[in-house]
């Protein structure tokens, strides 16, 4: 009786989850079908198959620590890649990241004497709108020169609530470090960083029609950017990532309901502040104590 093998097929997942065949004999005996060295059996193009042609990997060459980064091909082969050429005076690096306005972070300084009308009166005033702080801590030179800077659609910066992007903001790093600077008055020098309130909102809190300068808003070569904080904040942080010189400005008033935060330097500060809120309706912001943001640069 004549025996015949029936013919069977295994079918192997490739490299990229494609399936490829192994094929064994049509039929058994001692004679297998032949295969020409230059064919794939599993159906790729010639030389295009790692199983059937398998490919020489060469060992790689030693090479000698460099400034530039390497990087490592499949292939083994080392290749170095150099930071790209910019044009002189042009800010280095790729443009950084920043979170979006409607979720940042934005800070009010002020001094303890002043904190408690404010949470009285329930708002932040413009000196334009008539308020006098208890405690002026602007040169009246200064305060003339906000009085007199546009922002470029009829209004002035006095007639704005300021803000800073940052927390370690250049006008507050000065006031920590001591008010020397001519446009800070005697009795902002009188103060230390731990007479402070950082008063602590949210881009989105502050409403649409906000106001972008990209440096100190009383300076003549500050530019303003009108009604698109968002842009103007993403455009400031390419000269300078930590936001530090910008200020943002909100017309008229802020109410206290915008302010999620104040932050003080210490536990008396925040014993201080807590009793100021035996007379203010409705529920105040958290206070909390913040040292790092208190503290007086070397």
């Amino acid at each position: 009786m004549q025996r015949v093998a029936v013919a069977s097929r295994i079918v192997h997942v490739g490299f990229a989850g494609t399936p490829y065949r192994r094929c064994a004999p049509e039929s058994a005996g001692t004679e297998r079908a032949a295969v020409s060295v230059a064919e794939c059996i599993h159906g790729f193009d010639d030389r295009m198959c790692d199983i059937c042609f398998p490919r020489i990997v060469a060992e790689p060459a030693p090479t000698v620590a460099a400034s530039a980064t390497r990087s490592t091909s499949r292939s083994g082969r080392s290749t170095a890649t150099r930071p790209p050429k910019r044009a002189p005076g042009a800010p280095g690096g790729l443009p950084p990241k920043v979170p979006p306005f409607a979720s940042r972070r934005l800070y009010h300084v002020t001094p303890l004497g002043n904190l408690e009308s404010i949470l009285i009166d329930g708002a932040l005033r413009s000196i334009a709108s008539g308020v006098t702080p208890d405690l002026d801590v602007a040169a009246p030179l200064a305060r003339q020169l906000r009085a007199h800077a546009d922002v470029g659609d009829g209004r002035h910066v006095d007639e704005f609530v300021p803000f800073s992007a940052s927390p370690d903001a250049e006008r507050w790093a000065e006031l920590r470090a001591g008010a020397v600077e001519p446009h800070w008055s005697a009795a902002a020098r009188a103060l230390t960083s731990a007479d402070y309130a950082v008063l602590v909102a949210v881009g989105r809190d502050l409403g649409t029609d906000l106001v972008v300068a990209d440096g100190d808003a009383a300076a003549p070569v500050t530019r303003f950017t009108v009604g698109d904080p968002a842009k103007a904040i993403a455009s400031a942080a390419r000269a300078d990532p930590e936001l530090t010189a910008v200020e943002v400005l909100a017309p008229n008033a802020v109410s206290l309901t915008a302010v999620n935060l104040i932050a003080v330097a210490n536990e008396p500060a925040r014993a201080r502040v807590r009793a100021m809120f035996h007379d203010v309706e409705g529920a105040p912001p958290r206070v909390v104590v913040h040292p790092p943001w208190f503290l007086v640069a070397d």
